[in-house]
């Protein structure tokens, strides 16, 4: 009999083709439903994933973990190569690790990095469209620069939180915002933090792109912040221009805890 072990995966993925992370209860293709098909073929038997976060349909990964028990005997290498001849042509599990007990991919996870890129040119490119939000209008970098200054460090961001979220707190810590790029190419800001509301990274990048194109001021971000009213706020940008990047755990649970010893292979424990 195999031992039950816990498995962080990490994914990428074009979001594209998803109707997001989540497994619908429709007929809809998603991330998690296809790495669970995957998982549920290894181990012969039905298996649940956790992922990181939701990420909503036409978002990208290069970073989402999820974490999966599974009673098997291979070791994270071939569980590797089992998955990825088993996962669609547009999600790779890059990574395969042990896990320790009780590791959850979205409990324990401490922190996220997102980068959100726009093409800036004059002309729109085909070859960036699945993976830029395309914005012809000249920005001013400098003015995204200090709008997003005054979003750095905890803050109350309801103004930037979609409607009908369930969440019991909408205060969150960002770490960094940073704007990176030249005006009329290509531009990528990335937002780190401990945690995100549903929308908000896209939320704060239509909101900065109202600051570059002079429709907004940099310096009525912080009153928009204090007012928690999402009306106030700039529009939800396009999914495609949205990537997840990197999620971040402790330490202490990125540790290989070691193959099980031969007596938890055979009892089962």
């Amino acid at each position: 009999m195999s031992v039950r072990r816990v498995f962080r995966i990490t994914l990428e993925y074009d979001g594209g083709d998803f109707a997001g992370w989540q497994r619908q209860a429709q007929d809809e293709r998603t991330v998690q439903g296809c790495l669970e098909v995957a998982l549920s073929e290894i181990a012969g038997e039905s298996v649940s994933a956790i992922g990181s976060g939701r990420t909503d349909a036409g978002v990208h990964a290069l970073g989402q973990v999820a974490s999966a028990v599974l009673a098997t005997r291979l070791d994270p290498a071939t569980l590797q190569r089992a998955l990825n001849a088993r996962l669609p042509r547009d999600m790779a599990a890059i990574d395969v690790a042990a896990a320790p007990a009780g590791f959850d991919a979205r409990r324990c996870a401490t922190g996220k990095l997102y980068r959100y890129s726009i093409w800036n040119g004059r002309v729109r490119s085909p070859l960036r469209a699945s993976r830029f939000h395309f914005v012809p209008t000249l920005l001013d970098l400098a003015a995204m620069r200090e709008a997003a200054a005054a979003l750095v460090g905890e803050h109350d961001f309801a103004a930037f939180q979609a409607a009908g979220s369930s969440v019991q707190s909408s205060v969150r810590r960002l770490d960094r915002l940073a704007l990176e790029g030249e005006p009329g190419g290509e531009i990528h800001f990335e937002a780190q933090g401990s945690g995100f509301l549903r929308h908000m990274v896209r939320n704060l990048a239509g909101t900065l792109i109202e600051v570059g194109q002079g429709r907004r001021q940099a310096s009525s971000l912080p009153d928009l912040l204090a007012s928690c009213d999402r009306a106030r706020a700039g529009p939800t940008a396009p999914p495609q221009g949205l990537a997840l990047i990197r999620v971040e755990y402790p330490d202490e649970l990125l540790r290989d805890p070691g193959a099980p010893d031969d007596f938890a292979l055979e009892s089962g424990v």
